[in-house]
């Protein structure tokens, strides 16, 4: 059985309020190749393209303080450029491509571990015209 530990989602699915850039595009240092004086960029295992990251902010009204921002990876093979800033938005609306979530095990020092997610991205762009805002999904058992 082949399966991905990374699942594709939509952009809606993960952030269905939208999401916003709070901060600029990184590089991602692979801790395991880089010493004090020369930093290596990471580089995705899957796609062999270079690792980025960026701060967003998830206006979700019920999301937990604490998860109201996020940091997604985008594997790119420059250094992703975000959205233009919008005249008298404090934040640049965004909207992720090929993005995928990956859940794994967060066990932090001596408190109880809880399953986390990890958001990884193969572009960002602007928001569409019309998709500021998407579509509730229904469930099949509300379609039939």
């Amino acid at each position: 059985m082949a399966i991905s530990t990374r699942f594709k989602v939509s952009h809606g699915d993960v952030f269905p309020h939208g999401a916003y850039v709070v901060s600029e595009v990184e590089p991602v240092r692979d801790f395991e190749k880089s010493t004090r004086e020369r930093p290596v960029q990471a580089v995705d295992k899957e796609s062999g393209l270079l690792v980025w990251s960026v701060s967003v902010l998830d206006p979700d009204p019920e999301a937990r303080k604490d998860a109201k921002t996020l940091t997604v990876k985008i594997s790119a093979p420059h250094q992703p450029i975000p959205p233009e800033a919008i005249a008298g938005m404090p934040f640049r609306p965004v909207e992720f491509d090929g993005l995928t979530i990956t859940p794994y095990l967060n066990e932090n020092g001596g408190g109880r571990p809880r399953i986390a997610y990890s958001l990884r991205a193969s572009g960002m762009r602007a928001p569409q015209v019309g998709s500021a805002k998407p579509t509730p999904r229904t469930s099949s058992a509300e379609a039939a």
